[in-house]
């Protein structure tokens, strides 16, 4: 029986990290395009190693992880790096990596909603769920209109920011419990 009882800390410092990311592109929308690149470079990077993390942890319980969140993961620290290394790059194509960045995560996050259920229950899954599915919904939107991303960006990065930190604060603190 395998059992894992608390509070998971890293899923609480990305939530944290998100919701004063959201904050911070809320209060200044204009500069969020420029300004804020390096900080979701970081972001970026955290998240995709958060997710190879799941990735080897959930394979080391079940001989198989879902290759989304690793294929995911490497994607997401690749995007941070190149936004840390090169911020003025993120504000020139933020109308493809920012959709294209939520695409992935949330798939990424849909591919892990079994385990969420097991471990959490019916609220959080559902939470999960419908947020990622308005996050796909949103990057396909971005991906169609692209000059919606660059004249919405800051608002709509944000409030996804923030529902993100959010659920993965609510993460944090359900009890993870899994056995017979």
């Amino acid at each position: 029986m395998i059992r894992r009882s608390g509070f998971g800390w890293l899923e609480l410092l990305i939530g944290i990290m998100l919701i004063v990311l959201g904050c911070a592109v809320f209060a200044n929308p204009v500069g969020a395009v420029s300004g804020f690149m390096m900080i979701c470079g970081i972001v970026a990077i955290i998240m995709g190693i958060a997710d190879i993390l799941m990735y080897i942890r959930i394979e080391s319980f079940t001989g198989f992880g879902p290759m989304v969140s690793l294929i995911s993961g490497i994607l997401s620290v690749m995007a941070g790096i190149m936004l840390v290394a090169y911020p003025g790059a993120g504000s020139l194509i933020l109308g493809v990596l920012f959709p294209i960045w939520f695409i992935a995560h949330c798939i990424s996050r849909i591919s892990r909603l079994g385990g969420i259920r097991a471990w959490t229950g019916g609220g959080a899954y559902i939470c999960s769920l419908v947020l990622n599915i308005i996050g796909i919904i949103l990057g396909i939107m971005l991906v169609i209109r692209p000059w919606i991303t660059v004249i919405s960006a800051g608002w709509i990065v944000g409030l996804y920011l923030v529902l993100l930190g959010i659920e993965s604060i609510m993460a944090a603190v359900s009890e993870f419990r899994s056995g017979y």
